[in-house]
């Protein structure tokens, strides 16, 4: 990857990743519904494993520097 792109893609990707990790910790903590109409343990699952995802794919992002 070039540089600038792959520096951009890894900052949206982690900042992402974190912020809805972040907030998926602050629900759940408060216990709040992570999602409306869904399950909360199943909602709570999703949004962790796509924020972990993101925050995987950003890093990668940035090793290709």
């Amino acid at each position: 990857m070039e540089r600038g792109p792959a520096i951009f893609a890894g900052v949206v990707f982690a900042l992402f990743g974190g912020g809805l990790l972040a907030w998926t910790t602050v629900r759940v903590r408060q216990r709040q519904p992570v999602a409306h109409s869904v399950s909360p343990v199943a909602s709570a699952t999703l949004a962790g494993l796509v924020s972990v995802i993101a925050l995987i794919i950003g890093i990668w992002c940035f090793t290709r520097l």
